[in-house]
């Protein structure tokens, strides 16, 4: 990703280039779809961690269910990306 970011910043026929290489390739389309979803599954683990932070679903019960919550809710968000993607 931040080889395309350069590549992206150091002309405008590199940034063209990249373009139709990104959106003709199903490769790099699986590639990127792979970035997003660790992000997306970072992202909401942070936020429950954030929140068991301010003393919120710290316990075992409620803990367990929040973890649950965080896959469900990613695995969602991942789900609508890949749509979009596609």
């Amino acid at each position: 990703m931040l080889w395309a970011l350069h590549f992206s910043l150091a002309s405008e026929d590199d940034f063209n280039h990249l373009h139709q290489m990104l959106t003709t390739s199903t490769c790099a389309e699986i590639i990127i779809l792979g970035c997003l979803s660790a992000f997306i599954y970072h992202f909401t683990a942070g936020i429950r961690h954030l929140l068991m932070d301010m003393n919120i679903g710290d316990e075992l019960k409620s803990g367990r269910l929040g973890a649950i919550l965080t896959i469900i809710i990613s695995g969602l968000l991942i789900l609508m990306i890949g749509i979009w993607l596609w």
